[in-house]
């Protein structure tokens, strides 16, 4: 294997992003109020390598808030435009900026009414004088031995379209609540979960009050079948928790004091946590605190649901 080689690959798709920071101008500004803007859709067009580059930017553009779909340009032709609108964002993708399957498209788009923002390396191109914003990559050469396939400039376009939808994404206030509502499976998913999204609530959240004995408190959690139940004052705010484990060292101590009042073995003052809090978080302090339950309160003090470590390993918090 030639390491020189393989060096020599990465040195030039370097370059070939770098080359880029300088030739950003307004009409990158400008493209990013465009689809920032769009009412409609924003519709990423390209053929070939281009056009697999083409569908990851506009995944990444669906994925951070903006919808947007692929649209093939050969298939285009043979009623795919259906799928654009005048309200849409066209961004196409071309180095030459005169793909045929592509340069084809420009026409119909016209008509129908949609903004076209060309990524092409010279807005000289049929691409670039047909567009209403060019982002120009500029002369760069191929990683490929023979200057022939498509690789720096492959690399090129997905930096830039990464770094148009991640402005926008800015330009958006997209936060990570909003990240974590487009991305609810895998990993990242759950590391943005909620503690609201989680926790229990209503008959599954056990509530009683201080002077409601050992044995009925008991019964109440065995009705919301759950591991333990919140104990709250006269106010409603939470007063103290009595858990699964509670119950065993109370009766290892007295069974009679099962007939007394749950305020005089209940475990005061526990750890608590918020319900718009990250589910991460509340992982961290069942670790940390070796417990299983979590009691949810709101910023008044007051039970609002209960965390079971269950409930985070059904998730796959855990």
């Amino acid at each position: 294997m030639d390491l020189n080689r393989a060096r020599e690959v990465l040195r030039v798709e370097a370059q070939a992003i770098l080359s880029l920071v300088d030739r950003l101008g307004p009409d990158f500004t400008s493209a990013v109020a465009a689809v920032a803007g769009c009412s409609g859709h924003l519709v990423v067009t390209g053929m070939g390598k281009a056009g697999l580059i083409a569908q990851k930017v506009s995944a990444t553009f669906a994925s951070t808030g903006t919808p947007s779909i692929f649209l093939h340009p050969a298939e285009a032709y043979h009623g795919d435009l259906g799928r654009v609108g005048k309200d849409d964002v066209v961004l196409a993708l071309s180095n030459s900026g005169e793909t045929e399957e592509v340069v084809r498209l420009l026409p119909p788009l016209r008509r129908i009414g949609a903004r076209i923002v060309a990524l092409t390396a010279t807005r000289l191109s049929t691409l670039g004088k047909n567009a209403d914003l060019v982002i120009e990559l500029g002369r760069i050469d191929e990683a490929c031995p023979l200057g022939l396939a498509p690789s720096a400039t492959t690399t090129a376009l997905l930096a830039l379209g990464d770094a148009l939808a991640f402005c926008v994404f800015e330009s958006r206030g997209f936060d990570r609540e909003k990240f974590a509502f487009y991305h609810p499976g895998g990993d990242l998913g759950r590391r943005l979960l909620k503690v609201s999204d989680v926790m229990r609530t209503g008959e599954r959240n056990a509530i009683v009050r201080e002077d409601t004995t050992v044995t009925e408190a008991v019964a109440a959690i065995t009705r919301a079948r759950a591991g333990a139940v919140c104990v709250v004052d006269a106010a409603g705010r939470l007063a103290g928790i009595f858990t699964d484990g509670d119950l065993r060292r109370t009766m290892g101590r007295d069974a009679r004091l099962l007939a007394g009042r749950i305020s005089e073995v209940m475990t005061r003052s526990p750890k608590t946590i918020g319900p718009d809090r990250l589910a991460d978080e509340a992982v961290r302090v069942l670790r940390e605190k070796k417990i299983d339950e979590l009691p949810v309160v709101d910023d008044k003090g007051a039970p609002v649901g209960m965390l079971d470590v269950q409930d985070l390993l059904d998730v796959g918090a855990v």
